[in-house]
């Protein structure tokens, strides 16, 4: 069937329109009987998230997502346009998407007065029906629902208090759509009343005039939870006109986090196709255990959270290290190593707001102690039962083995086969040959710095592998020996 042009042809193809919650909820059954994947991308909250957010959608709610930063909020919200028709038909010209069987504005209304059955129809997309924004405290009445426009009156010779002068905001721009508000709390109580009034009323006063503005919209909005239970940060009416409060969450194992890592992180480099990037379990995991050990850190804010962005964007400096390696010794394959990850503690620093504690240690000494102890956890998984007292023994009698960074594999394997029984010991658990000299670096390093994490050898600044010392017998207290042993503390 051809698109309408006209009201008239509209008519004589039978076109009803329906709610935009109704066409949300319909297209969701679709999806639903089709057995498809509501939120393609969205690894982890098939159990939890989704079923809450369906819940929503079916009982045609209004809802807020509720979670800390880089838990896929925004990602979800705008993914909730996939549940819209892919056009519907809309007034020509009008501002607010005006159904041309229900228009809401005095500029539709009138031309539809005028033209009848020959008032033109325009035809919107999906996306097109999608209005996002971040609230700050500096956003106004007038930027989520609108303002009068002194031109505007000039020009057509209108009152002030004429609709037609209205120079609508945001959300009249949203109708027949979805609008969405990230950080709610963060808008001012007289917006939030604004917000409220549309919800419950429909109408809202705009410099002292009174508009009704019959909207038809889906409102989804985000928040932190603590700013949302805070008392003064939310007023009480909006609150409790939400229909649904979801609540989004980290990966709640190990696993999850790698699977949405190697999604979302750029691995892929230019130059090198896919069978030479290599990156080895271990190393994925251990990324992944750092967020899992700073979400856990008391020096680390808690209400901020640690973003699963700072597991991605590590990864992806890990690689660009190795990348660097590689063009630098011209080898043909790029695979991380331990000291790939050292390299990549600028991508982490950014990623914690530290508490008071935090903060008199630094948080590049911090992202070294997360490292160390995600290397012990990992460890564990993958060396229990192996016996490297050969190794240890070798590092006690005052040896020490530094693999640089931008050290090729030949340089790598020589140093290492000083070690004694270091290489036999690391391939026992690995499925590789002993001649895939960029999985086995990779892998000694690895046990290393396991060996490291459990304080039987130390590690110093320049990353060279040392005895241990005496001070080291705590795993959790290497920040204090480490700076006794850089001279900070006395």
């Amino acid at each position: 069937m051809s698109q309408a042009k006209t009201l008239g042809e509209l008519k004589r193809q039978n076109y009803h329109g329906r709610t935009v919650k109704d066409e949300l909820r319909a297209n969701l059954i679709t999806k639903l009987r089709a057995g498809e994947r509501l939120f393609p991308g969205i690894v982890g909250y098939d159990e939890t998230v989704v079923p809450q957010i369906t819940n929503a959608i079916l009982a045609r709610h209004n809802l807020i997502l509720l979670g800390l930063r880089g838990q896929a909020k925004s990602r979800i919200i705008r993914q909730l346009t996939n549940l819209l028709d892919e056009q519907i038909p809309v007034i020509a010209g009008s501002e607010v998407n005006d159904d041309p069987f229900r228009p809401i504005s005095a500029y539709s209304r009138q031309l539809i007065e005028e033209l009848g059955d020959e008032t033109p129809v325009a035809w919107v997309g999906r996306d097109a029906r999608f209005v996002e924004k971040l609230a700050t405290p500096d956003v106004t009445i007038a930027d989520i629902i609108g303002d009068v426009d002194p031109i505007k009156a000039a020009k057509g010779g209108h009152l002030l208090s004429d609709e037609l002068t209205i120079h609508y905001g945001l959300l009249p721009r949203a109708n027949r759509g979805i609008f969405a508000i990230n950080e709610l709390p963060d808008l001012a109580g007289k917006i939030q009343v604004g917000l409220f009034n549309i919800m419950q009323e429909g109408d809202v006063q705009i410099k002292g005039y009174p508009v009704r503005l019959a909207l038809d919209v889906m409102l989804v909005f985000s928040a932190n939870p603590e700013d949302y239970t805070a008392r003064g940060k939310i007023i009480t009416p909006l609150k409790d006109r939400i229909g649904a409060e979801v609540s989004t969450h980290y990966p709640a194992d190990l696993q999850l986090g790698v699977e949405i890592t190697r999604q979302e992180a750029w691995t892929k480099r230019e130059g090198f196709d896919g069978s030479t990037v290599r990156v080895p379990d271990f190393i994925r995991e251990l990324v992944e255990q750092i967020a899992f050990e700073a979400r856990d850190d008391q020096r680390i804010d808690k209400r901020s959270g640690v973003s699963q962005r700072l597991p991605i964007t590590v990864m992806e400096s890990v690689v660009s290290n190795a990348e660097r390696r590689a063009l630098l010794t011209g080898e043909d394959e790029i695979v991380p190593r331990i000291s790939d990850i050292y390299a990549a503690v600028p991508s982490m620093t950014g990623k914690m707001e530290l508490e008071y504690e935090g903060e008199q240690v630094g948080a590049g000494r911090i992202a070294k102690d997360l490292i160390k102890r995600a290397a012990g956890e990992i460890h564990e998984g993958y060396f229990v039962g192996i016996d490297f007292t050969a190794a240890v023994r070798w590092f006690d009698e005052g040896n020490n083995l530094r693999l640089a960074d931008t050290a090729s594999a030949a340089e790598c394997v020589a140093l290492l086969e000083a070690v004694p029984e270091l290489i036999e010991t690391v391939v026992i658990p690995f499925d590789f040959k002993r001649d895939d000299e960029a999985q086995l670096i990779a892998a000694c390093e690895f046990a290393l710095e396991g060996l490291y994490a459990q304080n039987k050898i130390s590690r110093n600044e320049e990353g060279g592998y040392t005895a241990a010392t005496k001070a080291k017998k705590d795993r959790r207290g290497m920040i204090y020996d480490d700076l006794t042993e850089t001279g900070r503390f006395s």
